[in-house]
């Protein structure tokens, strides 16, 4: 029933212009403030521990302005997926950077596409398989029944999802060997799947080696991207920035503090369109309490 009801949801928003979809998810986010839930209590105490800089009032602001932006996301996913392919390209206002990706493409190793929680990810896995061969990782949703619409919407312009084991990542470096691009969220806790601890946020957070892991046997290049959501249903502003030169040391722990370096800087830039309600501390070191202890 839940899974039939969002596959109903997307089906409408993708009918409805992006700035009605943008009303509708930010009064679900304004809605979502009104109780208590653990997708809030998530992001706030992601806040408070990566802004503790910020007073409560300037949290409270923040938090609401995240719970906003994550309903947004939900609506617009409607169009992105399911609406007209034409139509997707008129929501890309501006593209800014694409020539570090295609210099990098130049150097014939492969290029990874760094892609953070920020803004919508979708847009970025779109765009860029609209125009380049491109290949992802895929972690089928908890809501089996969602998996055929995800993975459709997502491979609809061209792009390749291999799954998140040892075969897909085998089929990563084979694309990477192949001069294609390699798409990665790299702002996830691995779990037990390979990862180390580094700071983001002032804070050790239990980071991935895949990518670095992917950059020392292939040499490709890698950019940060992301797509800003623009106000008022104006559509995306997609943006490629060049990854520090840290990310590329043969030093695990050097490579992997540059990686949360990057995409801190990326978050805040834009702090209201991150996953602030995702459990990214849900890792400790030894002896640390738990973050989210009860949740």
């Amino acid at each position: 029933m839940k899974a039939e009801l969002i596959q109903g949801l997307l089906t409408l928003s993708a009918r409805l212009p992006l700035r009605l979809n943008h009303l509708l998810g930010a009064a679900l986010g304004r809605l979502a403030l009104l109780t208590d839930n653990e997708q809030q209590r998530i992001a706030q105490i992601n806040l408070a521990r990566c802004f503790p800089e910020l007073d409560q009032d300037a949290q409270r602001r923040l938090l609401h302005q995240s719970m906003c932006e994550t309903g947004k996301l939900f609506f617009e996913n409607g169009p992105l997926w399911l609406g007209d392919k034409a139509k997707f390209f008129d929501l890309v206002q501006a593209v800014h950077g694409e020539e570090h990706l295609r210099q990098g493409l130049e150097q014939g190793k492969g290029m990874i596409l760094a892609v953070p929680h920020l803004g919508n990810w979708e847009v970025i896995g779109l765009y860029c398989s609209s125009r380049y061969p491109m290949t992802s990782l895929y972690r089928p949703p908890r809501l089996a029944a969602l998996d055929p619409l995800i993975r459709r919407a997502r491979e609809r312009f061209g792009a390749k999802l291999v799954p998140t084991n040892a075969k897909g990542v085998r089929a990563l470096y084979q694309a990477l060997a192949n001069n294609e691009i390699v798409a990665i969220l790299p702002d996830q806790d691995p779990r037990d799947s390979g990862g180390c601890f580094a700071p983001f946020f002032g804070i050790q957070a239990n980071t991935m080696t895949l990518l670095s892991r992917l950059i020392n046997k292939s040499h490709a290049t890698v950019v940060c991207c992301y797509a800003e959501r623009l106000p008022q249903g104006h559509g995306f502003a997609i943006h490629f920035e060049p990854a520090p030169e840290g990310l590329y040391a043969t030093d695990l722990q050097t490579a992997v503090a540059a990686l949360n370096r990057m995409v801190e800087q990326a978050v805040r830039r834009l702090p209201a369109q991150y996953q602030w309600s995702y459990k990214r501390f849900r890792t400790r070191p030894a002896g640390e309490r738990d973050f989210y202890d009860g949740l």
